[in-house]
């Protein structure tokens, strides 16, 4: 992730967990570096990249039909506060509304730098974060691979607010969350957070508020400190209102990078995770920062379905829906494990759920059935044929040994009867 030094003033620098490698900076420099923490491919990705043929696992682990014959998150606008998105991926240009989006890196950076601000609408992005994020939401399906955005149908505005030299603060960040909410957007995903556990200036949770004021669904990722069983708070998933994502792996358990704690909302997967990169193709990438846009998908896919609902609604019915493995709260994964169609279909039209409860959920969570690609037949189909080969080869053989006694009988006889002939 983007580290951070956070201070306490408007310019507190914040993170995006953009996956790549670091170079260690000071504090004084107010710049975010760039670990090669949680990545997935080691330096491999390049832009444009090759396309992903198969279905990832995170996207196996639902049933897709089931989940997009109730809603495919059409109408619903989404705001990824990030590094841009690129537009030129194919799967991502149907889906970037870039009239609404918009460039807001500051004119410097905090070594009184001029930045170099690029198009004026955020549908470019050097890093690759951000058109990672906005895949997992709402890619388009493309033929010649399986990956495909959570809410095929939703729209993305494209909000630049950081970039590989971490020039991004809480000041611009709370400035693009306003913007966000001014361009009509009905959930934003922010992929960033403090490195450390200082509360940042008041201008940020302002922001935070202003958007949960106007009924908007913030996502946040929770952060990829964890290792070590390390423990702190990072903003803005700690606000109240915000639904922070922590991350699981593919036994529905914390992945060991994930930041925990109290205020973590849910988990979603955020190992091995494929999405869209910029120029076309795919990569795969590790990390919070992408299992909060899986969960953005989900509040896509309800907001789309139920449009009346509050922010508050949206976030109790995902918490309260989620794969548990105790009846309430865990501080590693928040409510459980995000259940995208159990979210859709466990559902009181009339009474929205206002806050998760510890009775009524999933309390024996299973690692997903995640069902290994086939091309051909399937392990039952398999099962079957070689069942079948070993039954035809049994009879065979009983036929060959009847066929051997038979002939070892009439040779005898032959004998016999050539004997008494002498």
């Amino acid at each position: 992730m983007l580290k951070a030094h956070a201070r306490r003033r408007a310019g507190t620098p914040i993170r995006a967990a953009v996956v790549a490698a670091a170079t260690a900076l000071t504090a004084a420099t107010s710049v975010l570096a760039l670990p090669a923490a949680a990545h997935a491919d080691d330096g491999q990705c390049t832009f444009p990249s090759k396309p992903y043929t198969g279905r990832p696992w995170a996207l196996q682990r639902v049933n897709l039909d089931e989940l997009w014959a109730l809603s495919t998150g059409k109408g619903v606008r989404v705001a990824v506060i990030d590094t841009g998105v690129d537009v030129k991926n194919p799967q991502l240009k149907q889906a970037v509304d870039a009239s609404k989006g918009m460039n807001n890196l500051p004119p410097k950076n905090a070594r009184g730098e001029k930045i170099e601000r690029g198009d004026a609408h955020g549908t470019t992005d050097t890093v690759g974060h951000g058109t990672r994020v906005a895949g997992i939401i709402a890619a388009r399906p493309a033929k010649g691979t399986g990956f495909v955005g959570l809410a095929p149908d939703a729209t993305i505005i494209p909000i630049k607010q950081n970039d590989a030299e971490g020039d991004g603060t809480a000041k611009t960040l709370a400035d693009a969350i306003r913007h966000a909410v001014g361009a009509g957007a009905d959930v934003i995903n922010i992929s960033q957070d403090t490195a450390n556990a200082v509360r940042p200036d008041s201008a940020l949770e302002q922001a935070v508020d202003y958007a949960l004021g106007h009924q908007v669904v913030v996502v946040a990722s929770a952060g990829n400190d964890g290792l070590g069983g390390t423990v702190q708070i990072t903003y803005p998933a700690s606000y109240e209102g915000v639904l922070a994502v922590a991350a699981s792996d593919r036994n529905n358990e914390r992945a060991a990078f994930s930041q925990s704690g109290e205020f973590v909302g849910v988990a979603a997967p955020g190992v091995d995770m494929i999405s869209t990169v910029p120029g076309g193709g795919h990569c795969s990438d590790n990390g919070t920062s992408f299992s909060a846009p899986y969960v953005a998908g989900v509040a896509a896919l309800l907001k789309s379905k139920y449009p009346d609902w509050s922010a508050r609604e949206i976030v109790a019915q995902i918490e309260q829906t989620a794969e548990r493995s105790i009846p309430g709260h865990d501080r590693l994964v928040g409510w459980g494990v995000v259940d995208p169609v159990r979210a859709l279909t466990d559902v009181d039209p009339a009474r929205p759920v206002q806050s998760p409860r510890p009775e009524g959920g999933v309390t024996r969570a299973q690692p997903p059935a995640v069902a290994p690609l086939h091309f051909g037949e399937t392990p039952t189909q398999r099962n079957h044929r070689l069942g079948t080969y070993v039954a035809i080869s049994a009879l065979i053989l009983v036929a060959a040994l009847s066929g051997t006694a038979i002939a070892v009988r009439d040779a005898r006889r032959r004998r016999g009867r050539a004997s008494g002939a002498l």
